[in-house]
């Protein structure tokens, strides 16, 4: 996804629906091109065409989270993508700036990516990377497989780098997720004990949630943006976790 692609996708989410005619006017753009970069970002899994207008997605969990703080999750899920060798096996457990990572990593198309998450393989189906979807029971809102199965598939499957996100930091309690069966999935995912990767925007630091995700000191590299407070980052490196802004 080029620059313009991202203003019209910004303003497509913002809009709900907008005429590409108005899109033309807004870019600065001829209406080819804006249906050029519509029907592209459509067949990526971004928007939705109809006549004479682009409509955004309906805003279930993942895609109203992946709105927010857009721009900067994009950033990361770049940087992130800089850190996969070419023809390496990555497990992306979840969470919007993941998603972001795994169709970057997707249009490579020099990776194999194994997920939990539906919503990651769906959102990457049209690619041609390789793709491993694990089983589970499946959460509706979040998209998410989880469970015993999930466990069992991921004990059982080899990566060398694992991808996951977090809905809290915090000194006194370390990374935590709002939800008891995916923080089991990445205790099993980090329990594996390869490079181990959290990815997530400054908005985490501070908050609590009631399930802790493993020890920070089994977290290989935390990447996150240069809005996160300096005393967590020190705190982070001293329990030896790589911390890589941008």
């Amino acid at each position: 996804m080029n620059s313009r692609q991202n203003e019209i996708l910004q303003i497509v989410n913002k809009r709900k629906r907008v005429q590409v005619t108005d899109l033309s006017d807004l870019v600065g753009v001829s209406g080819v091109t804006i249906r050029q970069d519509l029907n592209f970002l459509e067949q990526q899994g971004y928007l939705k065409r109809v006549h004479g207008a682009a409509m955004a997605l309906q805003s279930d969990d993942v895609n109203a989270r992946l709105e927010v703080r857009f721009d900067i999750k994009q950033q990361l899920a770049n940087k992130a993508a800089d850190l996969v060798a070419p023809n390496e096996t990555v497990l992306i457990e979840g969470g919007s700036a993941n998603a972001l990572l795994a169709r970057t990593l997707a249009d490579r198309g020099d990776v194999t990516i194994i997920t939990p998450s539906a919503y990651i393989a769906h959102l990457i189906r049209n690619s041609s990377a390789n793709i491993i979807l694990l089983g589970g029971v499946y959460q509706h809102q979040g998209e998410s497989l989880v469970g015993p199965l999930t466990k069992l598939c991921i004990q059982n499957i080899h990566f060398s780098t694992a991808f996951l996100g977090i809905d809290g930091y915090h000194q006194d309690t370390g990374f935590t997720s709002r939800d008891m069966m995916r923080a089991e999935i990445a205790e099993t995912i980090i329990s594996k004990n390869r490079r181990n990767i959290v990815l997530t925007d400054s908005s985490k630091f501070g908050q609590i949630y009631p399930s802790s995700i493993g020890k920070t000191s089994e977290i290989s590299i935390l990447l996150t943006d240069d809005s996160a407070p300096t005393e967590d980052i020190e705190t982070l490196k001293k329990q030896g976790v790589e911390v890589l802004c941008g």
